[in-house]
């Protein structure tokens, strides 16, 4: 017996695009990542061409776990989890399930659209999840919002984030170099050299100034919050002037990463500042899961803006 029919599966489309003013954002629908975010000209994100595979997780949504998790093993409830590894040099599972699947257009107009997803159960997984980002677009500033809600039968534990690159306005290795770090935060977890906890933590002085040589690949917390409850990172530039990153209370993490480990001709040209829900391994640590009832949701949102 021959085929029933001749259909396909979609392969268009590939993204989304809004705009506001001389602003304009591209989601990418294979994996729900910000592709591009441009002003004018400029390029407020170190992002990636159109159609290709990023690279260093470059704009990736992490859930539902952001960064590493030792070895991929982890236990809950009494069941002890393997997940996939990133490969045979890198014994770890990194930044979630998503970063690769499509994700669907819910609503959209001029200037917002909604993109959204269903992490399916699994082995190293079973729990399931229904993932919805918001992305507002105005002139000078772009408002993310991730929604999550537990879709299955048990209550679910889970960690959230996302990977954007700060741009500085250059596309040449060690451009960072000049750039002033502003961070927040009064606590910094220690790390091995596979970016994973060691069990300690040490004050960090969260006014870096003049980036220089220093090299960042660290998780920070006990952000310091304005009156708003808002915690606000600052990367000034001569080229693009300030940007600025801000979280609202979901985030009590961010990973700060000065790209040194990255390919040549990506090394050291932006700054990925990374909203996170909780630090490295935290499936296995048990450190700030969020963990929901069946039926319930979590709301986090961070903020993007830019002056000249």
């Amino acid at each position: 017996m021959g085929p029933m029919s001749a259909a396909w599966p979609a392969t268009e489309p590939t993204e989304v695009a809004i705009a506001a003013g001389d602003a304009r954002l591209v989601v990418d629908l294979r994996g729900g990542g910000m592709r591009t975010l441009t002003a004018g000209d400029r390029e407020l994100l170190d992002g990636y061409g159109a159609g290709t595979v990023p690279g260093a997780s470059r704009g990736r949504v992490l859930l539902p776990w952001p960064n590493r998790i030792r070895d991929g093993r982890w236990s809950w409830g009494g069941r002890d989890l393997q997940l996939e590894l990133a490969g045979p040099d890198k014994p770890t599972a990194m930044h979630g399930l998503v970063g690769w699947q499509p994700w669907a257009v819910l609503e959209q107009s001029g200037d917002a659209v909604t993109v959204g997803t269903v992490v399916e159960a699994r082995s190293g997984y079973p729990f399931r999840l229904a993932a919805a980002i918001d992305h507002v677009l105005e002139p000078g500033r772009l408002t993310v919002t991730m929604r999550v809600r537990n879709a299955g039968a048990e209550p679910a534990p889970f960690g959230a984030g996302f990977h954007p690159y700060l741009a500085v306005g250059a596309q040449e290795d060690g451009a960072i170099a000049d750039a002033e770090l502003e961070l927040p935060a009064r606590t910094e977890l220690v790390v091995d050299d596979g970016g994973l906890p060691t069990g300690e933590r040490r004050p960090l002085a969260g006014t870096i100034g003049r980036i220089g040589h220093r090299a960042f690949d660290t998780p920070v917390t006990d952000l310091d919050r304005d009156a708003d409850g808002w915690a606000r990172v600052r990367l000034r530039s001569a080229t693009l002037g300030t940007l600025e990153l801000a979280v609202d209370g979901s985030w009590p993490w961010l990973q700060v990463f000065t790209g040194d480990t990255l390919r040549p001709g990506q090394r050291r040209r932006s700054v990925a500042v990374e909203p996170m829900t909780c630090p490295p391994n935290a499936l296995a640590d048990h450190v700030d899961l969020v963990v929901l009832e069946p039926g319930a949701d979590w709301t986090g949102t961070w903020t993007l803006g830019w002056s000249a």
